[in-house]
């Protein structure tokens, strides 16, 4: 499994200014162009606590079905014959080049799966851990798995050991009988928001299922990557992992017939909700996806499967994540090219998004795009607006790119709007987050440069 750079989270330069109308000539008279932060030392680094981070509770019925196709299936499709799993205790050690913020939200993701996963999991210095979190730099890590963030093998406790048996049937967890090892790969030199990602995304699947399923709105089991950290349903999925009732080596129908009383006794408030209507994703919906978020392919053939894609979710009924989804991609793929058609995509998304609160986190995320356009044609107000609603939502997931991201938004709309005062605070404050969310000091600048440019009032 892998966390790949298909993450249409993180905003690029060329997303977010090519989308911006040209300043109506009538504009008032420009503000100085000189930013805080720019040259000015930024403050101490902001991170979360590790908290709970609660997502609405679905029918068990429904959960136990997302339970099974993320349990006996890989991404790939190939079928998963068995569970396997480790047997408690589970240790944890890191290793290699590890940077000042790993430790820390190891220790904060391990409490939290001690807790409200009920997994008797904990860090070790052995060299004969169960998992291995080893930390390398970025461009190493690439040029052995290309397009990889970050990934999670079996069999294996080091870099050195992975590479001696990558593309054998070692490190093929189909081929698994019980978990007894397996290492995590992270990025050593990235911003400390994507190494936590990754622990949470791949150290989850280390333990646990190992599909990721695009249906889901509250999971970090979607290929999307929408969710940053684990979610209280992920840790639902996880305990039921653990259960007792359950045990190494069980078929998909032995699994079945245990499983409902398992949810029952995990998740009691699941059992009274009405199961909604699910249906498979298709693989031709997830090829065009696929296409649409690769780089690679000509800019005409990701637009257009990202169009085909928007078409298949509307004909096959999907009135949420995947359909929001599709929109989404098409909207950030017409960035550029056609502001109308980005436009209208991007409030397609958010009018799907809004209907329900398990999608509050990817209305957040498609608000950062309209509040792009409403900033460069100086509607502070309607900047304010999409920002007010989306700020808590960010901080309630614990994603510090996408909070800073809007909270210098905000600082721009307020200073468009005479706040002057509140603006310097607010972009003040941005700074914290931004240094967790983007890593090294020239990154943050970027990005309150790239966000300032988009005020008609400060020139380019």
């Amino acid at each position: 499994m892998s966390r790949t750079f298909r993450r249409l989270l993180a905003l690029s330069i060329m997303f977010m200014t090519a989308c911006t109308p040209v300043p109506q000539a009538n504009m008032a008279p420009t503000l100085p162009t000189r930013t805080m932060g720019l040259q000015d030392a930024l403050p101490p680094m902001n991170r979360f606590a590790g908290s709970h981070v609660a997502t609405p509770t679905r029918s068990n019925r429904e959960i136990g079905k997302d339970f099974m196709d993320l349990a006996f299936r890989m991404e790939s499709g190939r079928v998963v014959s068995r569970l396997t799993r480790f047997e408690a205790p589970i240790s944890v050690r890191v290793t290699g080049d590890i940077p000042a913020s790993l430790t820390p939200d190891l220790r904060a993701l391990l409490a939290r799966l001690r807790s409200e996963a009920g997994i008797d999991i904990f860090m070790t210095g052995s060299e004969t851990a169960s998992i291995t979190v080893e930390a390398i730099p970025r461009s190493v890590l690439n040029a052995a798995v290309p397009r990889a963030a970050c990934f999670v093998v079996p069999r294996v406790s080091s870099w050195d050991e992975f590479k001696t048996a990558r593309r054998t049937p070692t490190v093929d967890w189909t081929t698994l009988e019980r978990r007894d090892r397996a290492a995590v790969f992270v990025p050593s030199d990235v911003a400390p928001q994507e190494i936590r990602d990754c622990l949470h995304e791949e150290l989850a699947q280390a333990l646990g299922p190992l599909n990721d399923l695009y249906r889901l709105s509250d999971s970090v089991f979607n290929d999307d990557n929408i969710h940053a950290v684990l979610t209280s349903f992920d840790m639902l999925i996880l305990r039921a992992y653990y259960d007792p009732a359950l045990q190494n080596g069980m078929t998909r129908g032995q699994v079945a017939a245990r499983l409902g009383p398992v949810l029952a006794r995990h998740n009691p408030a699941g059992e009274g909700r009405a199961a909604r209507p699910q249906n498979d994703t298709t693989r031709d919906w997830i090829d065009n996806i696929e296409i649409a978020l690769t780089a690679g392919s000509s800019a005409t053939r990701r637009r257009n499967a990202a169009l085909q894609a928007v078409s298949m979710a509307g004909a096959l009924n999907w009135a949420g994540p995947r359909d929001g989804f599709a929109h989404y991609a098409f909207g950030r793929l017409n960035v550029g090219h056609d502001s109308d058609i980005a436009l209208a995509s991007f409030n397609q998304a958010l009018t799907i998004y809004n209907r329900s609160p398990e999608t509050r986190l990817h209305a957040a995320h498609v608000a950062v795009q309209l509040a792009a356009f409403a900033l460069s044609s100086g509607d502070g107000a309607r900047v304010l607006d999409l920002v007010n609603g989306a700020m808590p939502v960010a901080a309630a997931h614990e994603n510090a790119a996408l909070l800073a991201t809007l909270m210098m938004f905000k600082a721009e709309a307020l200073e468009m709007t005479g706040q002057t005062a509140a603006a310097t605070a607010v972009r003040m404050d941005s700074l914290g987050w931004a240094r967790y969310g983007f890593g090294a000091d020239r990154n943050v600048r970027a990005r309150l440069r790239e966000i300032a440019s988009l005020n008609p009032l400060k020139g380019t």
